[in-house]
């Protein structure tokens, strides 16, 4: 009986809505844009944290960088980096000092011109030891990573990434080919998976590694005195731990080993990757509810359009309202009327609110090369929220109709 009678108030919904079809469509227009509106930003703001995700994942978990302190020159501060204040034995000693540390890995890097054939190109060159492989978690497509004879003998072969391997060799096998670094003879023994944009927007695979006694000793000019120093060390936590109680430790160890006195500034820096790039989620993620709530106030702009076409129905048909209540319907059959044409008004430009912000999520993930990700529980959650407003501004006109009085509503002209 309770499932004739929903029957029966949605067809008569229908029946009125199509009366004035026009109307109808305009009513409904403001739910449509609303939804569209929360459906889009909820999709671009979800692929703006994937991307984030994706930068975090192309890092490495746990990662934590330190670099040179700056150093003064002619009075003159120069930036970080531009000391020589690591050493391969800081690398080491953190390692052996830190249970909490699962890898310490020493690097240099420079810049060179890279020529194959007639084809050259310029890039950065990374000197590292394989451990800078688990420390990003940065996997070979092809070949193999260098043997300690390489590493010993400052071996000359490199690993190119594909950015670099695209731009020599386009679709050639680079493996086995020889490649000239500053004019050097370099044999590609490995080719690095694609990791992507930096957090920075660098390209990450615009890059060439050699090993890091071949860096120091044959590219980049270093002197034999100077061999265990290092440009960077990358430093990655055991799962679990705590990158900021990790970088404290270290920094102490690092003052110790550098006999630094109280007071005096570090000459080293820490960057503990995740946690900014967490933080860069955490803002993308409030930007997301941020832009939803936005959107979401067109829903509510949508409500009170609905209310008052609503009340402009109930004011045409008191007439209708009045005849029916006269052959014996009960005010609660005119609230339940009127009530399913407010929700139908509202369900309806939900459901099309829902196909229109698909659509242009879609264009603005062509168009602008942006990824998406849409939410089914954003889609539920809209077309819920629709319905309800539908239910919550539709109630006023429908209770307005069913305390009508049988007699003056027929007498109204």
């Amino acid at each position: 009986m309770a499932v004739l009678a929903a029957s029966m108030n949605l067809t008569i919904a229908m029946r009125a809505l199509r009366v004035n079809k026009l109307r109808s469509i305009l009513t409904m227009l403001g739910i449509v844009i609303g939804v569209a509106a929360v459906i889009a930003m909820v999709a671009i703001g979800g692929g703006a944290q994937q991307r984030v995700q994706a930068q975090i994942a192309s890092l490495g978990s746990n990662l934590l960088i330190v670099i040179p302190g700056s150093v003064i020159q002619t009075g003159a501060r120069l930036g970080l980096g531009n000391a020589q204040t690591l050493t391969e034995l800081d690398s080491k000693a953190i390692l052996a000092e830190l249970p909490e540390v699962t890898v310490a890995a020493s690097m240099t890097r420079g810049s060179a011109q890279v020529v194959y054939g007639n084809a050259n190109w310029s890039t950065s060159v990374y000197g590292v030891y394989n451990d800078f492989f688990d420390a990003r978690e940065w996997g070979l497509s092809d070949g193999r990573l260098f043997d300690q004879g390489e590493i010993t003998r400052f071996g000359k072969v490199c690993i190119l990434g594909k950015t670099v391997a695209n731009q020599l060799f386009g679709e050639d096998d680079p493996m086995n080919q020889m490649v000239r670094i500053r004019g050097i003879p370099f044999e590609v023994i490995g080719i690095a998976e694609t990791k992507g944009q930096s957090s920075q927007g660098q390209d990450q695979d615009d890059v060439i590694f050699v090993p890091l006694t071949t860096g120091r000793n044959r590219l980049f000019g270093e002197t034999r005195g100077r061999i265990a120093r290092v440009g960077t060390i990358l430093v990655k936590a055991s799962d679990g731990a705590d990158t900021n109680e990790v970088q404290e430790k270290m920094t102490i160890l690092l003052r110790q080993r550098h006999r630094m006195q109280p007071g005096i500034e570090n000459d080293f820096q820490i960057r503990n990757l995740t946690e900014i790039l967490k933080t860069q989620e955490a803002a993308s993620r409030v930007m997301s509810m941020l832009l939803a709530a936005v959107a979401s106030v067109s829903l509510l702009v949508g409500g009170i359009g609905i209310m008052n076409i609503m009340l402009v129905s109930v004011t045409e048909r008191t007439r209708e309202i009045g005849l029916r209540l006269a052959v014996g319907a009960r005010g609660k059959d005119i609230l339940t009327q009127f009530l399913v044409e407010a929700m139908t008004l509202a369900t309806l430009g939900g459901a099309i609110g829902v196909v229109l912000g698909i659509a242009i999520s879609a264009i603005v993930a062509y168009f602008a090369d942006w990824d998406i990700s849409i939410s089914f529980g954003a889609i539920v959650l809209a077309v819920g929220f629709s319905a309800a407003i539908g239910i919550f501004f539709g109630y006023y006109p429908a209770k307005k109709a069913a305390q009508m009085q049988p007699i003056n509503a027929l007498r109204y002209e």
